[in-house]
């Protein structure tokens, strides 16, 4: 039998090395990324309190917290979009159609009730 005759087969979960294991969740790709926007948000929250400590004034402090908010808004519909390109898309690469639907419609679900939160 030839190379490229033999079987291909997948690798079992104790022959996969931790770099050949696929994301768990679809913003594991970027976490780094994320990670460091979220620092970045703290830091502004912490500017906001020493703001408010040293007695600044409102409009200022309030313009602060806008773009805060501002800035969890882009995080949060960042991993709005990943968790659809990822789980709802896996959800629909379900191999046994009669889990198929069900898959999809449990992770679309998450996705609507994740930006109803957002929106209240």
């Amino acid at each position: 039998m030839s190379a490229t005759d033999e079987a291909v087969t997948e690798p079992t979960v104790d022959q996969v090395t931790p770099d050949q294991v696929p994301p768990e969740h679809g913003y594991t790709g970027n976490k780094d990324a994320y990670l460091r926007r979220l620092k970045r948000i703290e830091g502004q929250v912490r500017g906001i309190a020493r703001m408010v400590d040293e007695d600044k004034y409102c409009i200022d402090i309030l313009t602060q917290v806008s773009a805060v908010t501002k800035a969890l808004h882009a995080v949060s519909l960042g991993l709005v979009e990943e968790h659809i390109g990822h789980c709802v898309v896996g959800a629909a690469s379900e191999p046994n159609p009669e889990l198929r639907a069900e898959a999809i419609d449990a992770k679309v679900k998450e996705a609507a009730d994740a930006i109803g939160r957002l929106l209240r």
